[in-house]
This record gives C-alpha cells, sequence and structure tokens, in this order.
C-alpha cells in the first residue's frame, strides 16, 4: 500500500532540480564508485515515482530489504541535506560563515591557534557586514577562548577589545531579540483575531505594544533592529486599522532595504513581504496609483532575470503578486474580467499548495469567492466559500471564517435560495455564539435576511435603503468597520436599490478613486 505523501524523504527528492540531482550523484561519488551503495538505489527508486511506494520500491529493488528501510531512508536524507548544504553553499553567506567556524575550530583542535584567530577575524568582520550579529558573537566567544587559555602574543590591549566587542554584540542581539519576540507575537494576534473588534481588544493590543516596545530606536540600530521595529508597528497598525501608519512602517521596511541592496539579495524574503505590506496597506487606504506603481516594482522584482531564485521566493512571489493582483481587479470592480484569470491562478496554487500555510489558501479562496459574488456567479462563490467554512480548526483567521458566512448569506439570497436561508442564518448564529463575535454589521444583516424572507416584492426596495442607511452609520465607527474590510455590502445595496449589477455600482465608485 503505498505510503503518504508527506514522507520527507520522497518530498525532499522531488523538489530537487535536475542541476541539483546531478551534483547528488557527484556528492555520492566523492569517494570513488557508487557501485553498491543502497541508498543510492533508493534515491532512483522514489525519483521515478509520482507517489511514494514502499512495496513497489522493494519488489522493484531486490537488494533492498525491509528491515533496512528505515535506516536506508535516515541516510538517504542526511546525504541528501550534506549534498544540498554544499550546492547551495556560495548563495548563503551564514552556511559560509558556518563552514568557516568550523574550520576554525579544526586549526585550533590541531594547535594552529594563530591561523584560527586569523580565521575568526575574517568570520566576524564578514558577519558584522553581513548584519549578523549573532554569528559575530560565536566567533568572538571563540576567540576569547582561545586568548584566555593560551599565550598567543596578539595586540596589545587584545582582552579589553574583546571585552568591549563582547558586550556590544550581545547588547544589540538582546534588543534584536526583544523586538523580534514582539513583531511575531503582533503577527500571530493578527492571524488569529484579524483586526481589533472593539475598544477592550484595541487596549488589550495597545498595551501589549507599548510595554515591549521602545518608543524610538538608538542611533548605534542595526539592520535587524530597525526590521523588527518597522514589522512590529506594521502589525499593531493593521490590528487597528490604522492603514495610514502601516503604510508609513511598511515604507520604512521596504526603504532599509534599499539603502542596504546586498541584503535585498540575501534576505530577499523579507524584501518581498516589505512590499507586499506596502501593497495591502494601498489596497485598504484605495490608493489606487501608487498601489499599481508598488505591484509593478514586485512584479519587475519577479521577472528580472538576475535576481537570485529560491523555492522560498518563488513560493512567495506567486502568493505576493497573485493576492494583488486580486486586489487590483477589487479597487478597478472588474469581476467579470477577473474571473478568467481564476483557472491560472488555481493551477498554480495546485503546484504550491503543499509548501502554502493553510491561511494563504483560505485567503485565496475568500477572494476567489469574492470575484465571483461580484461577476454574479453565485453558485461559484458559494463553492469557494464552503471550502473555508468546512475548515474545523479556528485556530487561524476566525474574521475570515466569519465573514466567509456573512458572504455565503448574501449569496444564498442572490441566488434564490430561500429554503436554505433560514438554516443558514441559523448555522451562523450557532457559530459566531461560539466565537463571542457578534458585530453590529453581522447582527443588521441578520435581520434583514430573516424580514426579506417574509417581504412582498414591492417592499424589498424599502427594505434594502433601511439597511444601507443602518450600515453607513455602523461604518463610520472605528471598531465596527471592520466587517466592510471583507465585504462591500453597501455597494451591494446600493445596487439593489438602484437596479445595477455590483460590478457597475463599484465601477462608478472606482472612477472617483483615479
Amino acid at each position: 500500500m503505498p505510503t503518504k505523501s508527506s514522507d520527507p524523504v520522497f518530498q525532499l527528492i522531488k523538489s530537487l532540480t535536475q542541476s541539483e540531482k546531478r551534483h547528488f550523484r557527484l556528492f555520492t561519488n566523492r569517494q570513488g564508485s557508487t557501485d553498491g551503495l543502497k541508498f543510492l538505489q533508493l534515491f532512483d527508486a522514489f525519483d521515478a515515482q509520482e507517489q511514494p511506494d514502499e512495496e513497489r520500491v522493494l519488489t522493484q529493488v531486490p537488494a533492498l530489504k525491509r528491515a533496512q528501510l528505515a535506516n536506508l531512508k535516515a541516510n538517504l536524507y542526511k546525504q541528501l541535506l550534506g549534498s544540498l548544504r554544499i550546492y547551495h553553499a556560495g548563495q548563503n553567506i551564514d552556511i559560509q560563515l558556518h563552514e568557516q567556524l568550523d574550520y576554525a575550530r579544526v586549526l585550533y583542535n590541531k594547535g594552529f591557534y594563530q591561523q584560527s584567530l586569523r580565521m575568526l577575524a575574517r568570520v566576524k568582520l564578514a558577519a558584522q557586514q553581513a548584519e549578523m550579529p549573532h554569528v559575530a558573537l560565536l566567533a568572538i566567544d571563540f576567540e576569547k577562548l582561545i586568548e584566555s587559555q593560551y599565550i598567543t602574543r596578539s595586540l596589545q590591549g587584545r582582552a579589553e577589545s574583546l571585552a568591549a566587542e563582547a558586550t556590544a554584540t550581545a547588547a544589540h542581539l538582546s534588543q534584536q531579540h526583544a523586538l523580534s519576540n514582539a513583531s511575531l507575537r503582533l503577527y500571530g494576534l493578527y492571524l488569529q483575531a484579524g483586526h481589533a473588534r472593539n475598544q477592550a481588544d484595541h487596549e488589550r493590543f495597545t498595551a501589549y505594544f507599548r510595554a515591549h516596545l521602545p518608543a524610538q530606536l538608538g542611533r548605534a540600530s542595526g539592520f535587524w533592529e530597525k526590521l523588527y521595529f518597522y514589522q512590529a508597528h506594521v502589525w499593531y497598525h493593521t490590528i487597528n486599522q490604522d492603514f495610514r501608519s502601516c503604510y508609513r512602517y511598511a515604507q520604512k521596511w521596504v526603504d532599509l532595504f534599499e539603502q542596504a541592496p546586498h541584503l535585498k539579495e540575501s534576505q530577499t524574503m523579507l524584501y518581498i513581504k516589505g512590499l507586499h505590506n506596502v501593497l495591502a496597506s494601498l489596497f485598504n487606504m484605495l490608493y489606487y496609483s501608487r498601489f499599481m506603481e508598488v505591484l509593478q516594482t514586485l512584479e519587475d522584482f519577479a521577472a528580472n532575470q538576475t535576481r537570485r531564485a529560491t523555492p522560498n521566493t518563488e513560493i512567495l512571489l506567486f502568493q505576493y503578486i497573485w493576492t494583488n493582483r486580486l486586489n487590483a481587479c477589487f479597487m478597478e470592480a472588474r469581476f467579470t474580467e477577473g474571473v478568467e484569470i481564476i483557472p491560472e491562478l488555481l493551477e498554480q496554487l495546485g503546484q504550491y499548495k503543499a509548501q502554502l500555510d493553510l491561511h494563504r489558501t483560505l485567503v485565496f479562496y475568500y477572494k476567489i469567492a469574492c470575484l465571483y459574488f461580484g461577476s454574479g456567479s453565485y453558485q461559484q462563490a458559494i463553492k469557494y466559500l464552503n471550502r473555508i467554512i468546512e475548515h474545523k480548526d479556528l485556530s487561524l483567521r476566525e474574521d475570515l471564517q466569519c465573514f466567509a458566512r456573512i458572504l455565503n448569506l448574501v449569496a444564498h439570497f442572490e441566488a434564490g435560495q430561500d429554503a436554505e436561508l433560514e438554516y443558514q442564518v441559523r448555522s451562523v448564529y450557532h457559530f459566531l455564539a461560539k466565537m463571542d463575535d457578534q458585530q453590529p454589521m453581522q447582527v443588521e444583516v441578520f435581520r434583514f435576511l430573516r424580514r426579506v424572507g417574509h417581504a412582498a416584492p414591492s417592499q424589498l426596495r424599502d427594505e434594502f435603503v433601511r439597511l444601507k442607511a443602518r450600515l453607513e452609520e455602523i461604518a463610520a465607527q472605528p471598531f465596527d468597520r471592520r466587517p466592510f474590510l471583507y465585504f462591500d455590502i453597501i455597494s451591494w445595496l446600493e445596487s439593489k436599490i438602484s437596479g445595477r449589477t455590483v460590478q457597475e455600482v463599484m465601477q462608478q465608485k472606482f472612477l472617483t478613486l483615479k
């Protein structure tokens, strides 16, 4: 029976490029003939399969015994990682620096203390230039070990200078870790809860933010301290829906990389994530012209043939480019055209789905559903909303789960599925009761949908007008406007009142933004 496709050895093999496979064979042959290397036979057998099937491997390669398989897979995994480490060392300064630290240890063990110190000095300088204080501190600690145990006759005052270096580097690292912890926790809060739902949420997030971040950074702060400081502000202002401040700090994040091109090359993922956060802020601000400029910057970066490409960067570029292409469709209200690009998106989503986190996949489903809803394809919208609703783990994006259900209710109403509407309303009420997340917008929509099920056709327009007026009041409140970021229900109501499509209403609004 085939084993699960999540087998780490099989996944790693299938991720290899042809060049990486050639290097692996050369790597395994470094000590002579590869004849009889069973882990290489296992590699060839797995490489030929579409899905991992250990029973088939044992049948095709009689030399492999079932009792050996676990150890062979472990050895193959180790050999693959060793090969990849060497193959990618030239593109990863941290791998190179750790390798040189290992060489310094070898020289030290052989008794060549001066040679070891010279190598450590080079490692320390390179690490400082690459903004890697953690590696620099490892080199400094090793220098201190050598200087404290042996008479190396190095420069006078060496003890004092090493102590000062260690203290300064450790201080930078301490602040860096404090800022990165605060940034990570704020990001985690955003993934779990989305935007602040009320004043209590705002005060809780603000108390944490102020307790863990300084009001400003010191002049001596390094690249990483600045980056984590800006990131924490981005997450905090995003949670509180202060998108202008979010844009300001996201732009500082990007500018930090523009001022250090070598780090843009070595930390590509963080650079493009900064661009994505600039785009997200501009989208929420409805700043269309600047949004398109930054999107073009991201597209140009992805198309640059000279940039460094890795599977990680390609996955992120897919996420961010497609997310913002869809957002451009929403801003321009090009729902019908947007639907036409969905097949290409789904094809690429299938290619990357194993590497994508669940949060990103759910967001794509929601955006696809919104495109279908805007184009009038309500059944298709319901199909993708159900993919979100059917997901039972509520630890990620409770807000997305909530608003998927809201849009699902409206889609059922538009599709004329009155028989299911009452059931859907009850189902959503039960869901929100568990989440303790009933907001004014949701309550008004539920009341409306319950009423219209019994209203005469001649009364519908008045019901739409009444709901629109009430929702406009709610949208004016700072914490109650959160639901409108997920679904422009006011434009939908305007379409019902005026007899136009949602697309026509939103296109008219877009013309006023340009």
